[in-house]
């Protein structure tokens, strides 16, 4: 009985101290009230309309009012002749994207780390970052240009390589290249930011041993650098390996023509044909919860994984 008074009186006074706190800082969780406004608007609201894939939509009769359908959306997905082929590009297209995009952010934030001149340094952020604020749209402008079979310098260039002359962007076969290849242009120097500040962390000192014992930067990298940075890594790993179907829209639509439809039509594109296009509101919004309850599997599946391996995870 002592023991529980005890603890109910340190449970008591943790409670007033936390409420002290918030009276104290009351004006410092005002800040805290745009983003959550923002995910509570743009996130949690419009979970409201994931029952649509439930439902056999009318707009007269509105969401609640529809037919309810059961799981006839998702059976009609799996059993359609579309759903293989285009679960096969959205996985083949995001699996090459990820065993090239992944480890070159990480070489360029070990290989930035290892610069002593700060302006060349600072130089070479500004042009290697300088992508990631150019948009999707004008990206892919450029590639169009570059890649004209009249003007385009890209073109010119595999010509006189000995490729045959055509609409390059429009063959099938370049496709994934030109996604990833600009992808990798665009994202890789601003990602490596992140790696960057987990390297900044590292004690100089260890560098400053190494160097004494006699190590090179190889060594330094191999046993300094990169252990400093696993757990950043793993976490990187796990967000990217969680979200294998999720590919981006925009780019892939904009890149998308009639002849690499075969490979370029993935499960967010497909989403957009029937739902906005072909006005099936219910069976998009099946693909899209479709999409969605994979991505969470895996990430589920990957951090309980990386939890037992590496003692590192999400949560």
């Amino acid at each position: 009985m002592r023991h529980s008074a005890e603890h109910r009186e340190i449970q008591r006074n943790l409670r007033k101290q936390k409420i002290r706190f918030l009276k104290n800082n009351w004006d410092l969780y005002l800040f805290l009230i745009p983003g959550i406004s923002y995910f509570i608007l743009f996130h949690y609201i419009p979970m409201y309309g994931v029952q649509l894939a439930f439902r056999d939509f009318n707009p007269l009769q509105g969401i609640t009012g529809s037919d309810w359908v059961g799981l006839d959306h998702f059976q009609r997905l799996v059993t359609s002749y579309q759903f293989w082929p285009i679960l096969r590009n959205t996985f083949v297209l995001n699996i090459y994207g990820f065993l090239w995009t992944f480890p070159i952010p990480i070489l360029l934030a070990l290989m930035l780390n290892q610069m002593r001149q700060q302006r060349y340094k600072k130089f070479i952020q500004t042009i290697i970052y300088a992508p990631n604020f150019i948009s999707v749209v004008v990206v892919v402008g450029m590639l169009r240009v570059f890649l004209s079979p009249r003007v385009g310098f890209l073109s010119h260039l595999f010509v006189a390589l000995g490729a045959k002359e055509r609409m390059f962007i429009a063959v099938p076969e370049f496709f994934r290249s030109l996604y990833i290849g600009s992808g990798i242009w665009q994202t890789a120097g601003f990602g490596s930011i992140i790696y960057l500040a987990a390297l900044a962390s590292v004690n100089p000192e260890l560098h400053e041993a190494a160097i004494v014992d006699g190590a090179g930067k190889l060594g330094r990298i191999r046993h300094i650098d990169i252990p400093a940075i696993t757990p950043t890594i793993i976490i990187m790993l796990l967000m990217a390996l969680g979200s294998a179907l999720a590919v981006g829209f925009e780019k892939v639509f904009l890149l998308q023509s009639p002849l690499n439809l075969p490979v370029s039509e993935v499960i967010s594109t497909y989403t957009y044909q029937v739902g906005l296009v072909d006005g099936d509101f219910g069976f998009s919004t099946a693909v899209g919860l479709f999409n969605s309850l994979v991505c969470l599997v895996l990430l589920i599946l990957f951090n309980k994984i990386s939890a037992k391996v590496t003692e590192v995870s999400l949560w």
